[in-house]
């Protein structure tokens, strides 16, 4: 199951959820649009501990999305 399917399978569980969307491929529809496919956030691959800390940090209080 990829990402478009797994958020789609959780906001029918939680339409709450807030999940991060990451992928090496920037050029990815997902990736460019993230919002449009349920995600709450994004970071593109490699990131360091560092990057992930802050988008996680910016999507659980609501302060904007890591790009």
């Amino acid at each position: 199951m990829g990402g478009k399917e797994a958020i789609k399978k959780m906001l029918e569980i939680d339409p709450t959820v807030k999940a991060i969307v990451s992928s090496g491929y920037s050029n990815d529809p997902v990736m460019t649009d993230f919002k449009k496919y349920g995600f709450s956030g994004v970071i593109t691959k490699p990131y360091k501990i560092e990057e992930l800390q802050k988008a996680l940090y910016r999507v659980i209080t609501g302060e904007g999305v890591m790009e």
